[in-house]
This record gives C-alpha cells, sequence and structure tokens, in this order.
C-alpha cells in the first residue's frame, strides 16, 4: 500500500471549467479517505487524476515516492471501482476476478488461488461459475469489488459504487466496505455526493465545492466544528438552521438578535457584538409549550421517521428551523412552540465569507475575520 499526495492541483478544461484549484491533500497509507461534495465540485476528477484517467493542468500527483502526474493508468497499480459495474457479460465471476491478473501473465494457479481467497472474503464463492446476468445488482458490485481486490493494487479508488444500488443493499454494501478496509488495511479513495456514506465510512472527510478544498477532518470534527458555512451546511442530516442576525448586549448580557428571535447566548469577556450568522443543528433544537421562554414559531409540518421525527417551525420574521426530536412528543400542524437551545451548541459564521468565528471575534465586519 501507499501514501498519496496531491501537491498545487489545478485542472481547468478547454472550455474554461475549472475543476480543481491549487488542491493539496495527502492520503495517509491506510487510509480510508472520501471526497464529498454537491455535484460539479470536481471530486470525481479529483480520483481520476490519481488514476491517471484526467492529467492535470498543473502540480503533482505522488503515490508513495513515486511521482506518477504524467505516467498512464497502467503504470500506478492502482484499482478503480466505478459506478457502472464494467464486468464482461460473456465471462462468469471467476474470469471476470481474474482477468486482471491473467492480463499481467500471471500464473493460473496463481490466480486460481487468489480469486477463490477473494471471493470467500466476498461472500461470492457460490456464484463463481456464474455469468453477471444471472447475479443482483449488489453480487454484480461486489464482483467488480472483487476484481479489484486479487490484484492488490497500491490504492483502490472508488467512484460512487454504490449509487445504482437500492437503500438497503447500499447499507449493506457500505458496512461491508468498512470490514473490508479493517481486514486489507489498504489505502482507499472514494468519492460520493451522499454525507452519510462519507460520515460512516471516512477515516477522514474532504469537503470539495467548485474544485476548492473546504476542509478535510475526521467525520465527527466535520461535524462539530465545521470550519466554513458550506461545510456546516453540507455535513450533517438534516442540513444545519441558519439565522442572519447580530450579537447585542442586552441587559448586560449578550444575546443574537434577529427579527422575531432572540436566543441569550454564554456571555464571554471578549466576544464583540456585530453581525453574524448563527448555526443550529436540528437535533440540538427542542419544542416547548408557547408559554415557556424562548424564541417561538408555528409548526409547519411534521415528518415522522420512526425513532426520531422532523418538525418544522416557522419564526416570525422569515427563519424556518427543522427540529429533530423524539417521537415522545407529538406536535401538531398550526401548534405554536418555543424553540429550544443550549447556548453551548450554536455555531456562529462571518456574514460576508462564511468563515467559523471563535468566540471574541464577532462583529468583525470592519475588521479581518480570525475564521478557525
Amino acid at each position: 500500500m501507499a501514501r498519496i499526495t496531491l501537491s498545487h492541483i489545478d485542472k481547468q478544461y478547454p472550455n474554461g471549467y475549472v475543476a480543481s484549484r491549487d488542491l493539496n491533500l495527502e492520503i495517509a497509507d491506510g487510509e480510508f479517505l472520501v471526497l464529498v461534495g454537491p455535484s460539479g465540485s470536481g471530486k470525481s476528477t479529483v480520483l481520476r487524476m490519481i488514476a491517471g484517467l484526467e492529467k492535470p493542468t498543473g502540480g503533482t500527483v505522488t503515490i508513495g515516492e513515486r511521482d506518477v502526474t504524467r505516467l498512464p493508468p497502467q503504470e500506478r497499480d492502482v484499482a478503480m471501482v466505478f459506478q457502472s459495474y464494467a464486468l464482461y457479460p460473456h465471462m462468469t465471476v471467476r474470469e471476470n476476478m481474474g482477468f486482471g491478473l491473467r492480463l499481467r501473465k500471471q500464473p493460473s494457479d496463481l490466480v486460481a488461488r487468489r480469486v477463490e481467497e477473494v471471493a470467500d472474503s466476498l461472500g461470492l464463492r457460490a456464484m463463481l461459475d456464474r455469468k453477471p446476468a444471472q447475479l443482483s445488482g449488489g453480487q454484480r458490485q461486489r464482483v467488480a469489488l472483487g476484481r479489484a481486490i486479487v490484484r492488490e493494487p497500491k490504492a483502490f479508488l472508488f467512484d460512487e459504487p454504490l449509487s445504482n444500488l437500492d437503500a438497503q443493499l447500499r447499507v449493506e454494501t457500505r458496512a461491508e466496505l468498512a470490514r473490508l478496509h479493517r481486514r486489507l488495511g489498504a489505502t482507499m479513495v472514494y468519492v460520493t455526493h451522499d454525507q452519510v456514506e462519507a460520515m460512516t465510512l471516512g477515516t477522514r472527510v474532504a469537503v470539495l465545492k467548485e474544485g476548492v478544498l473546504q476542509q478535510v477532518a475526521p467525520p465527527m470534527e466535520l461535524y462539530r466544528r465545521p470550519r466554513n458555512q458550506f461545510v456546516a451546511s453540507f455535513i450533517g442530516s438534516p442540513s444545519m438552521n441558519f439565522v442572519r442576525g447580530a450579537i447585542e448586549r442586552v441587559d448586560g448580557h449578550l444575546s443574537f438578535m434577529a427579527p422575531g428571535f432572540a436566543l441569550p447566548l454564554f456571555d464571554d469577556a471578549v466576544m464583540k457584538t456585530g453581525p453574524v450568522v448563527l448555526g443550529i443543528r436540528p437535533h440540538d433544537v427542542s419544542l416547548g409549550a408557547a408559554r415557556e421562554n424562548g424564541p417561538r414559531g408555528v409548526v409547519t409540518l411534521v415528518e415522522p421517521l420512526g425513532s426520531e421525527q422532523l418538525v418544522y417551525v416557522s419564526v416570525p420574521g422569515g427563519a424556518d428551523f427543522v427540529a429533530a426530536i423524539g417521537t415522545e412528543q407529538a406536535p401538531r400542524i398550526d401548534e405554536t412552540v418555543a424553540l429550544h437551545v443550549a447556548p453551548n451548541a450554536v455555531h456562529l459564521f462571518d456574514p460576508e465569507h462564511g468563515g467559523r468565528l471563535a468566540l471574541g471575534n464577532v462583529g468583525s465586519a470592519q475588521q479581518s475575520t480570525r475564521a478557525e
């Protein structure tokens, strides 16, 4: 296995579209790194540049100690699993899985042994003599995985490999991939637009937007300390609630104030007053009776999800909140409720640049932002 290093990677297509801007990223040996972002963020292009299927406009790609920037894919010793299974329909599972080794003219006994070992690990032993048309979608995806594993490459690259599977099979195959990574200890780079996949699979997650790396960190650090408002909105399901307003000192205490919305904050001797964007995770919002203290709003929608329910609340002034609460409450449409938020559960962002604000760095619209 090997470390993968991307240094100052740029990628601009002839039509002017920029897929990567000065990307610097180091993927440790044995790490499972997930590239995540919305459509058009450049995540698949970055993966294809690691594989050698795209050439960067600038910068270098290193695998292990070797600069592979200009090397063709077959000389990089990486295996790529695509969204489509790309299996040969006329070949059996056994032949599909061993194709890469036979292409490298490996001894037939070695090919047979490796195929059977990997088939056992993926639960494919009973299907080795079937053809792809006789397999389910999940089984075909496992064959595609097996074909990559038998090669024992330096790194595995996955381009949205689960997107063609149904919901239950995605969960099962996702767990299978996580177990496979623990067993192999292999370097894996995985592309997805699904942030739930990113959070559950990645050792670290790299968030991209319009070709620019926004943050790379372990999943829970992204969730608890997003570097900017984009990361905060993209990571977490349902998405973080945002309200534009200002930190003001009311009766000697600091509060967040917006039209129809007021929230007391922890006092901090160095916190400045001024404009901010307040962020609150839906799971950090609880609901109380209308007579209780706190911002009030009207319930507009309730979505029961089994173990919890999502309650949509419209607050005077135009702000809409989502609260993820337990099923012991039964809020009704058009009911007025109070929103309860712990002061230590809030996130503050610069209203102009979107960077996360530390305590003491609020209200710096007239000065440079010290975003974390």
